[in-house]
């Protein structure tokens, strides 16, 4: 059965074997970050369990070690990795061709198979895919699949999945956390009623029996927060249980499935456009060695404002129209 405790082992083993690297090489502070989150992912579960049973103690520790890691952070620098020549990798490259899109592709296609037909596969009482999120489960057997064939494809020892992977996590430092860090931010800033906040400051600003305004303040109110964020899954929250549910869905009888669809849509406009983003706009700047950190927000500018206006546009006309 397979089952989010899985791999939630192996990823806790590869960031382990990040923290091991980093030691040997002497980067200290790299090694005990990774190791940190190691640990966080490896006992998660373990975490869990025992909170559930009443004990505090463990999520102290795990509070304690996410302040470590913030204390951390700032220590890390990033320099140049060892990798393959560029010709090389040139060469590779032109062999292989678009064959090196495959495993990239593999990754939605089977996360949405598992989505849609793995709560149908199993025999008799035994079940293919155990307990948790079927979407997580989906990603991560995806993500363990499309390695299994970057190898074949490729042609590398098995062990280079370990060590690239390696490689990028030091590359991106503490961003590659950025996302998981915001999205937590997002269900904090709900459980601590700031939805309610927001409900109460628009609701005195705007005249909440038109449907345009508050659209457009669902919508900007979207946008907004994921640049101060970075992330559309922390903004969509607050948003949500302050205009969204309240104003649009109760008062106006907008379809919720729709609102939430074209809501997230309109926050990607947001992560187009901030820094916050960091492994949207700042990683690849970095990867790229661009002498204008900024230089890609720049480039997306001229698609996000003109992609909001659209989706406030479509928002506007498909909410109340199905």
């Amino acid at each position: 059965m397979l089952s989010l405790d899985l791999f939630y082992w192996l990823l806790g083993g590869l960031l382990l074997y990040a923290g091991g690297c980093n030691l040997r090489d002497r980067r200290y502070a790299h090694a005990a970050f990774w190791s940190l989150v190691a640990a966080l992912f490896g006992t998660g579960n373990i975490v869990l369990a025992a909170t559930e049973a009443g004990d505090p103690l463990p999520s102290q520790l795990a509070g304690t070690a996410v302040i470590a890691l913030a204390l951390l952070a700032p220590r890390m620098r990033r320099e140049h990795l060892a990798e393959a020549p560029e010709a090389q990798r040139r060469a590779s490259a032109q062999r292989l061709g678009h064959r090196l899109f495959g495993p990239a592709l593999l990754i939605p296609l089977i996360t949405v198979l598992v989505v849609l037909f793995g709560d149908k596969l199993g025999w008799g009482e035994f079940r293919l895919f155990g307990a948790g999120s079927i979407t997580l489960i989906g990603l991560s057997l995806a993500s363990v699949v499309s390695a299994l064939v970057a190898i074949r494809v490729t042609g590398e020892r098995p062990r280079m999945a370990a060590v690239e992977g390696r490689r990028l996590l030091d590359t991106m430092g503490w961003a590659a956390l950025l996302p998981l860090v915001l999205a937590t931010l997002g269900g904090v800033f709900g459980a601590s009623g700031v939805g309610e906040a927001v409900a109460s400051l628009v609701s005195s600003v705007i005249p909440t029996d038109s449907r345009l305004a508050c659209i457009v303040a669902y919508g900007l109110g979207m946008v907004v927060f994921t640049v101060i964020m970075g992330n559309a899954f922390a903004a969509f929250p607050v948003m949500t249980a302050g205009i969204g549910l309240p104003l649009l869905i109760q008062q106006h009888g907008a379809n919720p499935a729709i609102l939430g669809a074209l809501g997230m849509l309109t926050g990607y406009c947001g992560t187009l456009l901030t820094p916050m983003a960091a492994n949207f706009n700042l990683v690849p700047a970095a990867l790229l060695e661009l002498d204008d950190p900024n230089a890609v927000i720049r480039a997306q500018v001229p698609t996000a404002l003109p992609l909001m206006l659209a989706n406030l546009a479509l928002m506007y006309w498909l909410v109340f129209a199905f």
